[in-house]
């Protein structure tokens, strides 16, 4: 089987972007998937979560761009990946250097391809990769949207969030057009709070507005999402994060039967 590659992305901070990616790799890790995690965003927020820390962490994707140009040759990839604590889970960690990236090489041509090259030549060592994202545009976000097969927007039930949303959806048609290929992709509501009006009514205005890329799961608000980050555990290896956890491993099975008819096709 080959390789699969989601990303999980919105350009709106706060939204459970890191806790879903790491759930769903998690879950996908637990299941007996060899899974890797790349850390694109600066802030670090995943690496931090594993249990590493950013600042410190080694090579890894600053390094992989930097060798793109020269200044590290013949890197191997096998460096910029580091064991976590969850069986068949890997990291390709941030570091903070990355938000120089733009600013250093984000004119140069061909830098639209790193993560994706990087990632073919992964192939077959692992079975799933799971991409998270920076929450703005630019030559970073750009490579994990090239790189993937399936985008994930996690989208907080509170109105500020639907802004990051619909600026997200112009990216990916901006990257759609750049690659002449349709980018599937799937809005998911988290932090939602059945209590409250606001949360109920921009639930209401997800569907109404993309009623053909709507997650028929929500995520649910879980005070214990914060006890497993603090224990540098995925949300389904911590059991007190029931609700959280479970809406995590629909959500997986949910992408998974998503991408049946891509693996058909592929096999056809």
């Amino acid at each position: 089987m080959n390789m699969r590659v989601w990303a999980v992305a919105n350009q709106k901070g706060g939204v459970g972007k890191t806790t879903t990616a790491v759930a769903l790799a998690g879950l996908l890790a637990e299941d007996s998937a060899r899974t890797l995690l790349v850390d694109m965003d600066p802030h670090g927020s995943l690496t931090t979560y594993l249990g590493f820390d950013a600042e410190a962490a080694g090579p890894g994707v600053y390094e992989l761009f930097r060798a793109k140009v020269g200044d590290a040759a013949g890197i191997d990839e096998d460096a910029l990946i580091r064991k976590t604590a969850v069986e068949q889970l890997f990291l390709m960690p941030s570091s903070p250097a990355m938000a120089t990236l733009d600013r250093q090489l984000g004119a140069r041509a061909g830098m639209g391809l790193v993560l994706a090259e990087a990632l073919q030549r992964l192939n077959g060592r692992f079975d799933r990769v799971v991409i998270d994202c920076p929450p703005m545009l630019g030559v970073l976000m750009i490579n994990a949207l090239v790189a993937c097969e399936r985008l994930i927007i996690p989208t907080q039930t509170e109105f500020l969030a639907l802004g990051g949303l619909q600026r997200m959806l112009r990216s990916l048609a901006m990257v759609e057009r750049s690659r002449g290929v349709r980018i599937p992709y799937l809005v998911v509501p988290t932090l939602f709070d059945s209590r409250t009006r606001a949360s109920q009514s921009c639930l209401e205005s997800l569907k109404a507005d993309y009623p053909g890329a709507m997650s028929r799961v929500v995520v649910p608000t879980d005070t214990q999402v914060r006890e497993a980050s603090r224990a540098g555990l995925p949300v389904g290896s911590w059991p007190a994060a029931r609700r959280a956890g479970e809406a995590y491993r629909a959500l997986m099975q949910e992408v998974l039967e998503l991408e049946q008819p891509l693996a058909q096709a592929g096999a056809a």
